[in-house]
């Protein structure tokens, strides 16, 4: 099954044809043949893909992308048998795409764990973080689990701070952006501040520090929106430092600075109280260290 998380409005045609690496046609002719479906229904070759659609493809379609199980270490901050808590590291990319078949998070995680819950694309996978933000994510082991805390997520039940430095000097100790956020119509690429197909997105923000022409903040979400903390900051005009699709571009080989440094929620099975933090990588850091003058 494919969770549509980019590209809002594309023909399902032309989506699935990228997503998969298979013709157009070959596509269109599985669409023909009612081996696609959408949320349990089948769909025309025009049918324009939404956030959150769930596509099945029925049929051997996987050979087509052989996601390898792949030694790359893991930094696991908790384990039970119901899930994971790992803190993901700057430049990894959460699941294979068109692009990145190797060196992903699910690669890493069929490794050292083998079938999980979900998908062959996305196993385990209950949220995911941006190629180049750092930090906490949830993985669920088992379908149960996969469920339960998906939904949790949806019903914003699962607290996510993340840590951001930002190019400019918020004067407010404390702000909101609530805009929505779609599918940029000029770049398909990126995600845009949008009436148009967009979906409600809220990001408190509160500052932490601020420098000469830098604010280091502390961001919490409402909603969980693709590249949202990026687009909201940008759409503001403090976009996050060092970042290469909404900011100044990349001034080092090192992404922009988000890091997800805290999650809290309550066990789907215990009901007990989950809370994790993590410090952000050594580059975010450095950059601190010199903003400060250390």
């Amino acid at each position: 099954m494919i969770i549509v998380d980019d590209n809002e409005g594309l023909r399902i045609d032309s989506y699935l044809s990228e997503k998969l690496e298979l013709s157009r046609s070959k596509v269109q002719k599985l669409i023909k043949e009612n081996k696609v479906m959408v949320n349990g229904k089948n769909v025309s070759n025009s049918y324009s893909v939404k956030l959150d659609d769930e596509i099945v493809v029925d049929g051997e379609l996987d050979y087509a992308i052989n996601v390898e199980a792949e030694n790359i270490p893991l930094d696991i901050v908790y384990e039970d048998d119901d899930l994971i808590i790992i803190n993901k590291v700057s430049g990894m990319v959460v699941h294979p795409a068109p692009g990145h078949y190797t060196g992903t998070l699910v690669n890493a995680l069929l490794y050292k764990y083998g079938n999980l819950a979900g998908d062959k694309f996305r196993p385990g996978i209950v949220h995911r973080l941006d190629k180049d933000t750092s930090g906490l994510m949830i993985v669920a082991k088992t379908e149960e689990m996969l469920e339960k805390l998906s939904l949790m997520i949806s019903k914003k039940e699962v607290e996510r701070k993340y840590l951001a430095i930002v190019d400019g000097l918020i004067k407010h100790d404390t702000g909101e952006v609530d805009a929505p956020i779609g599918r940029d119509r000029n770049n398909r690429q990126k995600m845009a501040v949008t009436d148009v197909n967009g979906k409600n997105a809220i990001t408190h923000f509160r500052v932490l520090e601020r420098f000469d022409n830098n604010t280091y903040i502390e961001c919490i979400l409402d909603t969980g929106r693709t590249h949202q903390i990026r687009v909201h900051l940008s759409y503001i005009g403090y976009p996050v430092c060092n970042d290469p699709l909404y900011g100044h571009g990349r001034a080092t080989d090192f992404g922009q600075m988000l890091h997800s440094y805290s999650i809290k929620f309550k066990h789907p099975r215990t009901g007990k109280e989950m809370k994790f933090k993590v410090d952000p990588p050594k580059e975010f850091l450095e950059k601190l260290e010199s903003l400060r003058g250390d």
